[in-house]
């Protein structure tokens, strides 16, 4: 079962997709908010999977909840879901550890599928967030994903060979981060493995 929280600033949208998603044989509405912080006193007590997250928010960007919360949760996923389709809104997700962004009048069967991809593990974007991304990267062709500290340390040590477990010994810290570090370097340099990710850090000289 795939335990679902959804976020959205507008009621309808937030009543429409309660009602959407409820009916589903392996998804469970474990709460919704209008606002962050609700949803992060909701995160504190309770365990979910995956978050549908709309952009603006009244109390907060909804780009820097989406790094607290994958720092805070990083087990947790994270789909942007909004009427913006502005390259800068969409990559700030991608680089603060969302694995998908879809408008929000979006088709239930596109949704359902964004839901269950990155459930599994994957990336999923919409038509219009992946051309929000080109049109971005083509106005800033030599700029790079901004990459963390952290996620520089774990592709330092991925193109080792390291594998999670050692690559979490060496830092200190629990396999799972490491993976959600390994998820979220692939969002940001937008490739679909390890092989392609080595490539991409060597071809770039993310390595130097």
């Amino acid at each position: 079962m795939i335990r679902l929280y959804i976020l959205d600033n507008h009621p309808l949208i937030l009543e429409g997709l309660y009602s959407l998603l409820s009916i589903e044989k392996d998804i469970i509405i474990a709460g919704h908010a209008r606002n962050g912080n609700d949803c992060l006193t909701f995160l504190q007590n309770n365990t979910i999977d995956l978050i549908l997250m709309d952009v603006r928010l009244p109390d907060m960007d909804g780009v820097d909840l989406c790094a607290t919360i994958r720092m805070e949760h990083p087990e947790i996923m994270i789909i942007g879901l909004s009427s913006l389709t502005e390259g800068k809104c969409v990559t700030g997700m991608i680089e603060n550890g969302a694995s998908g962004y879809v408008l929000n009048n979006v088709e239930r069967e596109e949704l359902l599928y964004a839901i269950h991809v990155v459930y599994e593990g994957d990336t999923y974007f919409s038509k219009e967030a992946k051309l929000a991304i080109q049109n971005e990267r083509k106005n800033a062709r030599h700029h790079f994903p901004h990459l963390t500290r952290r996620e520089k340390e774990v592709l330092f040590l991925i193109a080792e060979g390291n594998t999670n477990p050692e690559i979490a010994e060496q830092l200190f810290i629990s396999a799972d981060t490491v993976n959600s570090h390994r998820k979220n370097l692939l969002a940001k340099l937008e490739v679909k493995n390890t092989a392609m990710l080595i490539k991409y850090a060597i071809n770039n000289k993310l390595l130097v």
